[in-house]
């Protein structure tokens, strides 16, 4: 049973691997916040992007330098229209995005 259990552990974590691996790149537009200060959300900062996707809201929750890197005078004072591009994954049911480009729109 042991090993059935082992061989089950180990396929499932090729086929997470796997998906990750064959995420591609996508591009995200919405209003950026921050985790933190305006959603509430998070016990630090961190950039999301509140986007609309089947008429729906969607929260993207952005990480990676490039991200960290236009936190601090870009969203942790207010709310702005922002673009990211990166790779999106799942983790503990929100959608990450390793965030390659992101910039201010108007």
């Amino acid at each position: 049973m042991k090993k059935y259990l082992a061989i089950l552990a180990v396929t499932v974590s090729a086929a997470f691997s796997l998906s990750a691996a064959d995420a591609k790149p996508i591009t995200v537009s919405g209003e950026g916040k921050c985790a933190k200060c305006a959603l509430k959300e998070a016990d630090k900062c961190q950039n999301v992007i509140v986007a609309d996707k089947d008429g729906k809201k969607v929260t993207y929750y952005l990480t990676g330098d490039v991200s960290k890197a236009f936190h601090g005078g870009n969203l942790c004072s207010g709310s702005k229209p922002v673009t990211a591009t990166g790779t999106p994954t799942v983790a503990n049911g929100k959608t990450e995005i390793a965030v390659t480009k992101i910039e201010a729109t108007k």
